[in-house]
């Protein structure tokens, strides 16, 4: 009778984790991920009827807006949380102007209040979702997380800019002695996800692409539950203070878009967009039904969001699908 290997490694305690933007794309993969792995999960979501499907797993759920520091101290106590993942927040790009101080509020505030609280109730560890779009236009270069990008230059749109403030408020915490981590998602694609990207995917894959339209930027697509995984490292192994770029393969959009098509059995509309052309369209874009065309071409054209991920693969041993596999894992789920 064959003898059962003992594993020498010690077995993994039980954590109490709170997370924001549990019923979100990425924080939904990261809540059921620890949840499946034996963590008592709490999640903060702005509609409890949305989360059903996490109350089913034994998460607790709690309905809060992320508005008030006192309110959210109180749930952080009440859960008695080892560590905080603080995944909630607003992307999108395109947006009206009256619409940017609900974004702020989204990315900056929560982020500020969630900090407060978590210093409050003496939270021993906090993650903070940020991105790589903090790094800006990259220009072509792969860049890791020690880049800082050229104020100068400006901000790309306005979800970016609120990032990087949000970022730089983690930073400032980390700076005063705060027990944050930082990891930093690229562009995550996976079943459910509604992004831009992932539509214009959606429609490549399914043959129903009209044309293709900023195929030079540059993305890095990873798979939401890769993207998962990746999180539950920085916040298992992640060194405090130190941040954790959690990104694909470096490709180009209109590379991703052919891949996706491919995998769909179809082909890439004839019809390309340039760069030029798009541009000179900008000012046309309440014409064409879209709030912001300026700020969605000035976020796209000619941009590259491009950064590295071997400091989480060196220091947390992450590992990750390449493009094509995250894409076909994508659409085989469907």
């Amino acid at each position: 009778m064959a003898r059962t290997r003992r594993s020498t490694e010690p077995e993994r305690r039980r954590a109490r984790v709170l997370i924001t933007g549990g019923t979100g794309f990425i924080g939904r993969s990261v809540v059921r991920l620890l949840s499946g792995r034996g963590d008592d999960v709490t999640a903060i979501v702005r509609d409890a009827r949305k989360a059903a499907d996490l109350s089913d797993l034994g998460v607790t759920v709690v309905e809060d807006d992320l508005s008030d520091v006192d309110r959210l101290t109180s749930v952080v106590r009440q859960a008695a949380a080892d560590a905080i993942v603080h995944a909630a927040g607003s992307y999108r790009i395109g947006i009206r102007r009256e619409e940017r101080g609900a974004m702020w509020d989204a990315n900056v505030g929560t982020t500020t209040r969630i900090l407060d609280a978590a210093e409050a109730a003496g939270t021993p560890r906090f993650v903070y979702l940020s991105t790589v779009n903090v790094f800006g236009n990259t220009k072509g270069v792969i860049v890791d997380e020690t880049y800082r990008r050229d104020l100068t230059e400006g901000f790309l749109s306005w979800y970016d800019e609120t990032k990087y403030g949000a970022h730089e408020v983690a930073e400032q915490r980390i700076a005063g002695g705060a027990p944050v981590i930082v990891a930093m998602p690229g562009i995550v694609i996976g079943p459910g996800d509604h992004s831009e990207v992932g539509r214009q995917l959606a429609l490549a894959h399914g043959g129903k692409l009209s044309y293709v339209a900023a195929g030079g930027m540059g993305i890095t697509p990873v798979h939401v539950d890769d993207e998962a995984a990746g999180i539950a490292a920085v916040l298992d192994r992640g060194a405090i203070g130190r941040a954790y770029v959690l990104a694909g393969d470096c490709v180009r959009l209109g590379e991703a878009l052919g891949r996706a098509a491919a995998l769909g059995g179809k082909g890439l509309p004839w019809l390309r967009i340039p760069d030029g052309v798009l541009r000179s369209t900008a000012s046309l874009g309440r014409l064409m039904g879209l709030a912001n065309a300026r700020e969605t071409i000035s976020a796209s054209v000619g941009v590259t969001y491009w950064a590295s991920s071997k400091r989480a693969e060196d220091e947390l041993g992450w590992t990750r699908r390449d493009a094509e596999a995250a894409i076909r894992d994508t659409f085989s789920a469907a």
